[in-house]
């Protein structure tokens, strides 16, 4: 088994794709889905007419706005590979949602909008990738279009985010002209011709053609362009931008590609990159430092919790990353933080909203447990020997707000709703005692978060609710005797948390903090730090 554990371990390519919003992640997750032929035409952000959507934006927030607000993960086998490709929310009101996928995953894609470069979310996550030392390839998306030029994008990356671009493939024509790429390095054992040439198919829902050009052909084809491409690679490699894995694993260069996932320009070479050259999974550290072996017992976590994906199936999914071991159905399997023991019966699959059963799974697969009682996200299991893994990041909330229902006679509706989403993590929900148990407090990193409850309160619970938001910016831990002693204090709140026990006090700025320092001496403040109680 420890050998069959190996070699499959080897086969797997988990990675997010990453970016700010409208950089284009989910139309390349799809395009990527395309070309591993995982589906059989490509949908769009915008479904219309007769063309879908695409396969990862499946809530109908999602798809009415056309931006991602929930991670989804899609897997599929290409070539020899097993791939497990995680979609994530680009815009910053979701943040916490993609740096938990972040803890799940072996690499990254990320995606940069050629005519805008590098953008502020898109800085933030490269961060939390650099933090989690994930390795990162870099995809210079719409260069179908009007854009920066390709060295001074290079340029910008190099000096803004401290990681040198190693480009693999480099543009044939400006942005807005874009007739073909030169590969600079072999991908999938190509020979590297002169150049490979693009041609968008009709409609865009099928891949784009590529046909490959010898340098001689290309020249008398594109001139100039072909010339000038060529001139710039030589000089990439003057300067030492050529791929190198070691570099690259490592964090300090990443492997950069152009093109233009709308139209499938240059993600059948990223595919199989990623194929290529990203890391397979790995011995992962517990709470305590020490390395999970992938060849010891099975074990995994909780990154994400989604429930109602499916309006044939109004059940509870929790996503699981598996670290080690071998997987099978039906195992019995310990929740490290609980001690207690559940049956793994519905495990499955998933591809977007999608599920199949699942007979077993290996190191870096994403599998789905279905109404796994007990189970919250962060939460480690393992069969054998006990292991838990670290905590999963946690942001402190910066939006405050009341909760009303408009129907009282849904009250048990209601409150199964809320459960349920604060469960997922798609808000905090608090009480106080000034307001009673009738009216939760939700409390968000953005404010969409708020949207969203709402929206999915009224379609899947049928319970329409309002919120009022509330004059508070920030949150402090406190305990039980801080949260007695500030409970009349003027001009902050304090909340009850339910989900861990905690006690929290809302404050309207960061110099009520200091007044209440100085009025109550001795009284318990502290951060909320993301990975930690928080």
């Amino acid at each position: 088994m420890s050998s069959q554990i190996k070699a499959e371990s080897a086969r797997r390519r988990t990675f997010a794709v990453i970016s700010h919003p409208d950089a284009g992640k989910s139309t390349i997750t799809e395009a990527i889905a395309l070309h591993g032929q995982a589906i059989a035409s490509a949908g769009a952000v915008h479904g219309k007419g007769d063309r879908k959507g695409v396969v990862s934006d499946w809530m109908s927030m999602e798809q009415d706005r056309g931006i991602s607000i929930t991670s989804a993960a899609l897997q599929f086998e290409y070539r020899d590979c097993v791939v497990n490709l995680l979609d994530t929310p680009g815009h910053a009101d979701f943040s916490e949602d993609t740096y938990r996928v972040l803890t799940a995953v072996d690499a990254a894609v990320m995606l940069l909008d050629a005519a805008k470069g590098l953008e502020p979310q898109t800085l933030k996550l490269f961060e939390v990738c650099r933090a989690r030392r994930i390795p990162v390839i870099t995809f210079i998306n719409k260069w179908d279009r009007p854009a920066k030029d390709a060295l001074d994008l290079l340029e910008e990356i190099e000096e803004r985010i401290g990681i040198k671009p190693t480009p693999v493939t480099w543009p044939v024509g400006i942005g807005g002209e874009f007739r073909g790429v030169v590969e600079r390095m072999a991908i999938a054992g190509s020979k590297a011709p002169g150049m490979v040439r693009y041609e968008r198919s009709p409609g865009g829902q099928q891949l784009a053609v590529t046909e490959a050009l010898d340098a001689d052909e290309a020249e008398s084809r594109f001139g100039e362009d072909f010339t000038r491409a060529v001139e710039e690679s030589e000089l990439l490699s003057e300067v030492e931008a050529d791929f190198d894995q070691k570099t690259f694993e490592a964090g300090q260069t990443t492997p950069t590609l152009f093109g233009a996932a709308l139209v499938h320009f240059g993600v059948g070479q990223l595919l199989d990159l990623l194929v290529d050259i990203a890391p397979s999974p790995f011995a992962r550290e517990d709470v305590h430092g020490e390395p999970r072996e992938l060849e010891a017992g099975f074990s995994g976590f909780v990154f994400k919790s989604q429930a109602n994906m499916n309006a044939s199936h109004r059940d509870q999914l929790a996503f699981v990353r598996v670290c080690s071991g071998h997987f099978e159905r039906g195992m019995q399997v310990t929740q490290a933080q609980g001690k207690r023991t559940m049956s793994t019966k519905y495990a499955q699959t998933l591809f977007g909203s999608s599920r199949g059963t699942l007979e077993e799974a290996w190191p870096g697969d994403i599998i789905g447990l279905v109404n796994a009682s007990g189970l919250s996200v962060g939460d480690s299991i393992y069969a054998g020997r006990q292991v838990e893994f670290p905590p999963l990041p946690a942001f402190a909330p910066e939006h405050f707000g009341a909760l009303q229902m408009h129907d009282t006679s849904k009250a048990k509706r209601f409150r199964r709703g809320i459960s349920q989403l604060d469960a997922e993590g798609v808000v905090q929900v608090l009480y106080s005692d000034r307001r009673g148990e009738a009216t939760p407090v939700l409390a968000a990193v953005g404010p969409l978060q708020f949207e969203v409850t709402l929206a999915r309160l009224a379609a899947e619970f049928d319970v329409p609710a309002a919120i009022d938001h509330l004059p508070y910016r920030l949150a402090r831990l406190t305990d039980a005797e801080g949260a007695k002693r500030l409970a009349t204090a003027p001009g902050v709140e304090v909340f009850s948390r339910p989900r861990d026990g905690a006690h929290l006090v809302a404050l309207p700025n960061k110099y009520r903090i200091q007044t209440i320092v100085n009025d109550y001496p001795g009284v318990k403040l502290e951060p909320l730090l993301a990975g930690g109680q928080s």
